[in-house]
């Protein structure tokens, strides 16, 4: 591949960086304005609990054909589509003040949203072998702080200025924003479609798109360790404030500090990996990973007092975002073999899919305190893991050649 002028490379990530922070910042505004709405609306327990769940419905019905689409017809045109839906969807929202619509737009959203962040992911990954493997959280990371830390933190204040019909159409102006924004990251020939990539989109398409994850070990490892730590991650932000009140007497304040303190720490561990990921290599990521996510596991399921979830949040953080680092390079270098559109949308799929699972698996145990068992019940399957990366050895050996007729 020939080399990007470093002034174009550093344009792009500039450029691309934005866009991401942008788009997080606009979602994570949307997450807290959609339930604040609710609630205003009187929403039962279960009302909110289908809104949860709409959020995610479309992510895991059409994320394996968007990929497909990516491929096939190029991730800025998609990119530019799926923002002008989603900007019309959340538009339409103050149109009704019944939770039925707000349920029905929310779930639209969700079938629309993945033509705006796979079509990102897809055209990042391709870039990443120019700008260079340091960068490889980079897209995550912006998108994570944008969507978890600096949106919630706007949303409630924007909503008191401007009212929840106001909030909305903020909302819509900013997706129209960031679709007019797209040049930014899909500059030149990038985001086009990929050359080949001339696959119909059919359920034969579909179907080989999942039988690549029998017959490519790489990929199905790499998706795999993406599943289980976004379940642990998903479980650990749902949980841990029932934890901390209900076993270690913490206030809210306190609580819902654990969960940002865990936040930083992953996002941080995205920005700041890629550069020893690049100096030394895989296999070191990978035992520091594994060692932080197994400590941390053991500090939060045996703590007995408040400062074992001070330390044991952050551990995790920094822990899965190096192991999140390595599985983002994984998908690149995979990508780059089967179709970035078809690697990111296998990610885009295992990801809320692990992340449902930990929520399903905390909403299971009845007790509290059984809650802090179940950090222990992640340890073996981490276990497994670093015994797999140990005996792996070099991460060369973890990148069989894909086969390309298996997208045929």
């Amino acid at each position: 591949m020939s080399a990007i002028d470093p002034r174009a490379g550093r344009r792009f990530l500039a450029g691309f960086v934005l866009l991401a922070v942008l788009s997080g910042i606009t979602l994570g505004i949307a997450k807290v304005t959609t339930t604040l709405y609710a609630l205003s609306l009187q929403a039962s327990p279960l009302q909110l609990a289908l809104l949860g769940a709409a959020q995610s419905v479309g992510i895991l019905a059409v994320s394996l054909p968007v990929g497909l689409m990516v491929d096939r017809y190029g991730a800025q045109r998609l990119f530019v589509i799926g923002s002008l839906l989603v900007t019309a969807l959340y538009a339409l929202v103050p149109a009704s003040g019944q939770l039925w619509f707000l349920l029905a737009c929310t779930t639209a959203v969700s079938f629309a949203m993945p033509l705006r962040f796979i079509s990102l992911s897809a055209v990042f990954m391709e870039e990443l072998a120019r700008i260079g493997e340091a960068r490889a959280g980079w897209f995550r990371g912006s998108h994570m702080m944008g969507m978890f830390l600096i949106g919630p933190a706007l949303a409630a204040s924007v909503v008191a200025a401007i009212g929840y019909a106001g909030s909305y159409w903020l909302i819509a102006g900013l997706l129209l924003l960031t679709a007019a924004m797209a040049p930014l990251a899909f500059p030149g020939e990038r985001g086009r479609k990929a050359p080949g990539a001339a696959r119909q989109l059919s359920w034969r398409s579909i179907g080989n798109q999942l039988a690549l994850l029998k017959t490519e070990a790489a990929l199905r490892a790499t998706c795999v360790s993406e599943f289980f730590a976004m379940a642990l991650n998903m479980f650990y932000a749902f949980f841990i404030v029932v934890l901390a009140i209900e076993v270690f007497g913490f206030s809210s304040q306190a609580a819902s500090a654990l969960i940002s303190l865990q936040g930083g720490a992953f996002i941080a561990a995205l920005f700041g990996m890629g550069g020893l990921l690049a100096r030394r290599g895989e296999g070191f990521i990978h035992r520091l990973s594994d060692v932080c996510i197994v400590a941390a596991l053991l500090v939060l399921g045996l703590g007995r007092d408040s400062l074992c979830l001070w330390l044991g949040g952050p551990l995790l953080g920094l822990g899965l975002g190096a192991l999140q680092t390595v599985n983002l390079s994984r998908f690149a270098h995979l990508g780059r073999q089967l179709g970035q559109g078809t690697v990111s949308s296998l990610a885009a799929l295992l990801g809320p899919a692990g992340a449902t699972a930990g929520s399903l698996v905390g909403a299971l145990v009845g007790s509290p305190a059984q809650l802090q068992t179940l950090f222990l019940a992640f340890i073996p399957v981490f276990a497994v893991f670093a015994w797999q990366h140990r005996r792996h050895g070099q991460a060369a050996r973890l990148f069989n050649e894909p086969s390309l007729e298996n997208l045929k």
